[in-house]
């Protein structure tokens, strides 16, 4: 652990936390589906937002059962349309519970934000334990060093580059390091990746100087190269080519069923319930 930690920041002020919490409530009423889980998902989560950075809320809920009981399946996503800052959209559970199957990072990404908004604290805590039962690190190697290819070969070629780009390509090859190293699923928070997986004190040093001004600059700004970190990312990219990891076991196909069923039937009584309440 370095002595002098990287700047880090989650910013959410309160009002904003009940503008998104009426939106959720909102959504259930709109619906008739139930929030099981709610939580920020981009740069605000990783630790290192703009003053103009969105807010990226994300969220898991539950249909009726009659909803999974039609010949057609019906659309499994609640997306709604971008106001001002505030972008909000869902997957229902089956869908989550497909994509965790597959160990997919983005779902695991949110089930570990720093920030969360709204859970039914006993059904996420399963779910986060049956989403570390089916983690594959296999999987979340190729997707994480994919990414960083991706945005490094995309936008960080010219002389003069937006600077937040190197922190898109930074976090998920940090990723990809933790996972190489063996140490399980990759936290969502940069400066915990970065601190775990970086021995390099000047480089530390000058990624602490990118999070300063990435952090008090807008979204659109450009400088030039940052040299150590753009000579550590190409670096970085050709180790990875010969690296190869171990895969971890697959996903309980059961135990998620087990899981669907039993969710939306507590669902169900719990609406049984009320409704009955309401006479």
């Amino acid at each position: 652990m370095k002595e002098e930690r990287l700047i880090s920041a989650h910013p959410v002020e309160p009002a904003m936390r009940a503008q998104i919490f009426d939106h959720l409530r909102q959504i259930e009423a709109e619906h008739g589906v139930q929030v099981l889980f709610a939580c920020e998902s981009g740069s605000r989560g990783w630790g290192f937002a703009s003053p103009d950075s969105d807010y990226d809320v994300r969220f898991i809920y539950v249909n009726r059962l009659s909803w999974y009981l039609t010949v057609d399946a019906g659309r499994d996503v609640i997306e709604l349309p971008i106001s001002g800052d505030l972008d909000i959209n869902g997957w229902d559970l089956r869908k989550a519970l497909q994509l965790l199957k597959r160990s997919n990072p983005v779902l695991l990404e949110w089930l570990h934000s720093p920030i969360v908004y709204a859970e039914r604290a006993d059904d996420v805590a399963r779910l986060r334990a049956l989403a570390h039962a089916s983690f594959s690190a296999v999987r979340g190697y190729h997707h994480y060093l994919s990414m960083a290819k991706k945005t490094f070969r995309a936008h960080l070629q010219d002389d003069e580059v937006h600077y937040k780009k190197y922190l898109y390509a930074l976090r998920p090859l940090l990723a990809a390091r933790w996972l190489y190293e063996g140490r399980g699923m990759p936290p969502m928070r940069f400066a915990e990746l970065a601190e775990a997986t970086l021995d390099d004190g000047a480089l530390f040093d000058e990624i602490n100087r990118l999070l300063a001004v990435k952090m008090r600059s807008g979204e659109s700004a450009i400088s030039p190269r940052w040299p150590r970190i753009h000579e550590f990312i190409e670096g970085e990219l050709d180790a990875a080519a010969n690296r190869s990891i171990a895969e971890t076991r697959p996903a309980d196909d059961g135990a998620l069923d087990a899981f669907l069923a039993e969710t939306l039937l507590k669902k169900e009584q719990e609406h049984d319930r009320h409704r009955r309440l309401r006479r």
